[in-house]
């Protein structure tokens, strides 16, 4: 455990700062080109179709590991909070055993999620719908919960700081290190993949009143809340930790730890219950988005395989080639790293550079070949964003592949090495662009509106996207 009670402190509202800046540079992008595909389609406006695919392969890949580390997170917390009251204690386990377990377990909740998704949207977007009350009243709870019941409250942990690297000493969380500095920067990571998929307002534009105007403002409104009332919940639990060299000590299990020695068992059993609950709740989601965005990029030829992934459920009407797809390699890559931190370090890497494509082309073309701004602009302080932004992507690609995250350094490699033979070897001479061919970048006085190219006269839809 790196400086845990000064990067929740500082570390958290520093980092959401930073997903402040991306937001902002995203909204006015957003606001002069409001399109439903989003960061794919605002790369092939600013750069061109290479950049859009370049960018919408980043964005799936950064979704696929999204669902397996909320899935290897739910059970990885269960497993801990809820294992020893059932008589699964974890420690019982040896570490092939555990991990075999955990397989097992999160192929279970993956294939499930899939299938709900396969069973069509109505019953999907009710639990979505419901997910989103019940992460409200939860982390309410557990807030409250932890300042009500906590022995005392010491908020100087907010801003101390404290070097718990190298522990526990069997397996430290992070390796021991006497610079606070680099600590408190690998513990950046933690807020940074909390604070993800806030370009997800983007892919209603078209269905959205005004969008010019108001998705920008839902972009930017997703990121304040989700970071502000993270950083209070977070600081709830730090300020009531009745030790925290003891708590340094538990390592991974410290959460569990604490809400143990803090909350009466049985109030701690009904909110783990409720995280695991929520934890599902937002896996299905992010199954739903991967897959709709899987069906997309095959819609328009931007995937091997495009032809079958683009298939339609006759009954259902889901997308169930692209559900599957995705269930299939997201469990896949869990068997490569069952490790959730390299997970979640993957997922964070690949989700931010698919935001910093658009926002580095945005630098570019802005005041050159992007000189149309809509409603919502920043004015100078654009580029000035964008440049931070730019700088982040570029932090979080060096922290993001540090030791015991260092695997994550072959995963992203490997990443770029697929992209660019898939790219150079097939995807340049037959990929299009966008569903209604390469977006024009506008020069009109108007960006309340999407201008497209229209598809070749000679080219008719296929079976899929007629359904």
């Amino acid at each position: 455990m790196c400086s845990s009670d000064l990067s929740i402190g500082l570390g958290w509202p520093l980092a959401s700062l930073l997903a402040l800046a991306f937001a902002a540079t995203m909204g006015q992008v957003a606001s002069a080109f409001p399109t439903a595909g989003g960061l794919y389609h605002w790369a092939s406006i600013l750069g061109n179709r290479g950049w859009g695919w370049a960018t919408a392969w980043f964005n799936l890949v950064g979704l696929v590991t999204a669902l397996a580390a909320v899935n290897v997170g739910a059970f990885q917390f269960g497993f801990q909070a809820i294992g020893p009251r059932l008589g699964y204690p974890p420690e019982t386990f040896s570490e092939p055993s555990r991990t075999v377990l955990q397989l097992a377990v999160v192929v279970v909740i993956t294939v499930t999620q899939a299938m709900f998704n396969h069973l069509g949207i109505r019953v999907t977007t009710k639990l979505t719908d419901f997910s989103g009350y019940l992460i409200l009243v939860v982390a309410s709870a557990l807030t409250i919960a932890m300042l009500w019941c906590a022995p005392s409250h010491d908020f100087s942990r907010l801003v101390t700081w404290t070097n718990y690297s190298g522990l526990p000493k069997e397996s430290p969380v992070w390796p021991s290190t006497g610079n606070v500095l680099w600590l408190f920067a690998l513990g950046l990571l933690l807020p940074m993949y909390t604070i993800t998929g806030f370009d997800a307002s983007a892919h209603a534009s078209e269905e959205t009143v005004g969008a010019a105007h108001h998705v920008p403002r839902a972009i930017v409104r997703s990121v304040f809340v989700s970071g502000l009332f993270g950083w209070i919940m977070l600081s709830a639990v730090i300020v009531a930790i009745p030790d925290m060299n003891e708590t340094a000590a538990q390592g991974e299990n410290a959460f569990y730890w604490i809400m143990q020695r803090v909350l009466p068992g049985w109030l701690g059993l009904v909110l783990c219950a409720g995280i695991v609950v929520t934890q599902y709740l937002c896996g299905l989601a992010v199954v739903t988005s991967t897959s709709r965005m899987t069906y997309a990029f095959a819609r328009d030829g931007g995937l091997p395989w495009s032809r079958g992934l683009r298939k339609v459920s006759p009954r259902f009407g889901s997308p169930a080639a692209a559900i599957w797809a995705v269930t299939a390699l997201t469990i896949g890559f869990m068997i490569y790293t069952p490790v959730y931190t390299t997970i979640a370090t993957c997922c964070a890497i690949f989700l931010y550079l698919s935001y910093g494509v658009p926002t580095l082309l945005g630098l570019i073309a802005y005041g050159r070949r992007w000189t149309a701004m809509g409603p919502w602009s920043l004015g100078a302080w654009y580029r000035v964003l964008a440049v931070i932004c730019l700088l982040g992507v570029a932090f979080l690609l060096v922290i993001g592949v540090q030791p015991p995250n260092d695997k994550a350094l072959w995963i992203v490699l490997g990443a770029w090495l697929v992209t660019a033979t898939i790219w150079f070897s097939y995807m340049r001479h037959h990929f299009e662009g966008p569903p209604q061919g390469v977006l024009l970048l506008r020069s009109s006085s108007d960006p309340a509106e999407p201008v497209h190219a229209p598809r070749s006269q000679t080219e008719a839809p296929t079976s899929s996207e007629s359904q």
